[in-house]
């Protein structure tokens, strides 16, 4: 089938966004590279905002989507018991959970980040019956109302059209530069009756905040926040959605500091294979949920079971891919440190295989994008005034691959400065 380039701006709504920066019209994708209708390749270091950590059509996964499919597997399943949600939950247990200590029970929410960040907000008001959360500075949650408000970006929260209530942002790990004591204001008001504070029913929390500008939290701080949320009896929420299924090396970005959330959310590539699929994971105590009591018809994508199963069995099996990860994060972050060093007004943060070149001009940071994709290399900008060049590389990107991006994005860097 054919059809008009103009169909785009014609007829797809204003809301458009990455199909504005990357004006390209792109037919099929393999490994860490993407192609377009003409049969230019472009090499792909954003890997679908995290939902694609095992890059794209990864053939193991892809064989086992195809062999399911071809045998007429059920695809709609709502919440149904069915073979391939069953074996996925099994392989869960044994491979991710158990390993980790972690007794979990697992929700299946709907297909989305911001659908599993609902119900992690929604299970912490019914469990301690309170209203207020905590959220930080510089948060991303997602786009529905409730993730929206614990969202800290301006621009998104006006898109909600009415007040966004019952959150209270708090200064992340280093937002005043070391100059205030961590949690400060938090504790003192949590222990004054005369602060008209009312005791939240949760704290949400990103270890590492990708959209707000690959900020990084401390695992001195993580604890301290864990720790604060144990004494005054408040449930931890961990939003692992971007920074979970290994991005930052382990497969939970909170084991580098050795805490246990009361209730994690995972999404992205949760699903393996680039297919809509999250989970909400609590603490066995906190389920209290009535059947039906949060629903939702896409819960039981069966497809992302099969990818997802065959992900954890191909890639979680032993350490290998977590320690892969971590050293081609390494390799990135040396790359970054030595443009931090050479050109003033630039640099860098990261965790893992989520790295940041930051820039005090914030308008450099979309020219390095935008000269990145002149040379087919696929980045995009994060933070509150897209001051940083965000990198989520697929972690099955080869070292040649990795070293050719960076090649393009140091030139452009220097070409910018």
């Amino acid at each position: 089938m054919t059809f008009s380039d103009s169909i785009f701006t014609e007829r797809e709504s204003e809301v458009r966004s990455y199909s504005r920066g990357w004006p390209a019209v792109f037919a099929t994708a393999s490994g860490s590279w993407l192609t377009d209708r003409d049969g230019h390749k472009y090499l792909d270091f954003f890997a679908g905002a995290g939902a694609l950590n095992y890059g794209h059509n990864h053939p193991v996964l892809k064989e086992a989507l195809l062999e399911y499919m071809a045998g007429d597997g059920i695809t709609h399943g709502l919440d149904m018991s069915t073979i391939a949600k069953g074996e996925f939950l099994q392989t869960f247990q044994d491979k991710i959970l158990m390993p980790r200590d972690l007794d979990y029970k697992v929700m299946f929410p709907g297909p989305t980040g911001t659908n599993t960040v609902e119900a992690a907000l929604k299970l912490a008001r019914k469990v301690t019956g309170r209203e207020a959360i905590i959220n930080f500075t510089n948060a991303f949650h997602g786009m529905t109302l409730g993730a929206l408000s614990v969202t800290g970006n301006a621009f998104k929260r006006a898109g909600a059209g009415v007040p966004l209530v019952h959150t209270t942002p708090m200064p992340y790990d280093d937002y005043f530069d070391g100059d205030m004591k961590d949690f400060r204001w938090f504790e003192q008001v949590l222990g004054d009756s005369g602060s008209g504070f009312n005791k939240p029913a949760g704290v949400i929390v990103e270890t590492v905040q990708g959209e707000g500008g690959v900020n990084v939290a401390r695992a001195e701080w993580l604890r301290g926040l864990a720790d604060l949320c144990k004494r005054h009896e408040i449930l931890l929420i961990v939003d692992d959605v971007q920074m979970g299924c290994g991005r930052t090396g382990p497969f939970f970005s909170f084991e580098i500091a050795g805490i246990t959330p009361d209730i994690v959310t995972l999404s992205k590539s949760i699903g393996g294979y680039g297919l809509p699929m999250a989970l909400t994971l609590f603490k066995r105590d906190l389920d209290i949920w009535e059947p039906a009591e949060h629903n939702g018809t896409f819960r039981g994508n069966n497809p992302s079971f099969i990818t997802a199963k065959a992900a954890i069995d191909h890639f979680w099996s032993d350490d290998t891919f977590e320690k892969e990860t971590i050293a081609k994060g390494n390799r990135i972050h040396e790359v970054f440190a030595d443009l931090s060093a050479k050109f003033e007004g630039v640099s860098t943060r990261g965790r893992g295989m989520a790295q940041g070149l930051v820039f005090d001009a914030p308008g450099k940071a979309g020219k390095v994008c935008q000269l990145a994709f002149d040379n087919h290399l696929l980045t995009e900008t994060a933070g509150p005034s897209d001051q940083v060049v965000k990198l989520l590389p697929p972690l099955t990107i080869t070292n040649d691959e990795l070293e050719q991006g960076l090649d393009i994005l140091a030139a452009a860097t220097a070409q910018v400065v």
